[in-house]
């Protein structure tokens, strides 16, 4: 039994120290998004980072128990800030070469991705396709090694997973109206300003670029933290 756990722990943590081939094949404009963003992390405030950590804590636990860590980021609409944080998360743990964060987004109720945070996210590097037109349209996003199928829906929807996952509660109002997600193993408070009240204005695209902006710092943040939590997992089982 020792034999095979000292297997594990030299075949994990080899897997974690070599740069991941994936991160490589990352859009280049996104990569020099990605390393601007990892010199501003004390941007980030010390009640944020106290939240990112804790999620942190369950990702890094998960990953070491099951390979895998399901993270469900869920506001109202599934319409602007759950999609940002869902994509810069699965985006942020390829640039920091983590395999098994599986990220996914859903709200309470079903409206569709919004025009702004999808021109934002391009702005920022992302390859966006429109695949179905409709009142709810479907969208592949792409940074060049994750293809996101991208539509709103509840957080229930048969796309996400029903149990075993932790929720991000990325809104206010949905953090208030959902204290209870059915299948979540944690439940998580992490919101962020709606920048809809901008839309229309002349701030508009600036707002919308800062919210990407913030999201994807934290993000970042976020999975730095998971990556050096494995990592001093793993020597600490060593000894």
């Amino acid at each position: 039994m020792k034999k095979h756990l000292s297997v594990f722990l030299t075949i994990t943590s080899l897997f974690l120290i070599v740069v991941n081939v994936d991160a490589q094949k990352l859009d280049k404009d996104l990569v020099r998004y990605c390393q601007n963003l990892t010199t501003a992390m004390d941007e980030i405030s010390n009640e944020r980072k106290e939240t990112l950590r804790e999620i942190g804590d369950y990702l890094a636990g998960e990953l070491i128990n099951d390979n895998k860590a399901n993270l469900i980021i869920i506001c109202t609409h599934n319409s602007r800030r759950s999609h940002i944080a869902q994509i810069w998360l699965q985006t942020s743990a390829t640039y920091f070469g983590i395999n098994g964060i599986n990220a996914f987004s859903g709200g309470l109720e079903v409206t569709a991705f919004n025009p702004n945070a999808i021109d934002a996210l391009k702005r920022a590097g992302f390859a966006i396709s429109n695949v179905q037109v409709s009142d709810n349209p479907v969208y592949t996003v792409s940074d060049g090694v994750n293809k996101t199928i991208s539509y709103s829906k509840k957080y229930s929807d048969r796309q996400n997973p029903s149990e075993d996952f932790g929720a991000v509660m990325v809104c206010s109002d949905a953090d208030q109206s959902c204290p209870l997600v059915a299948g979540a193993s944690e439940r998580f408070s992490l919101p962020y300003e709606d920048p809809r009240y901008y839309d229309g204005t002349d701030s508009q695209d600036t707002k919308y670029d800062e919210t990407v902006r913030e999201i994807a710092l934290e993000m970042l943040f976020l999975v730095e933290y998971t990556k050096k939590k494995q990592i001093a997992q793993i020597e600490a089982a060593r000894q």
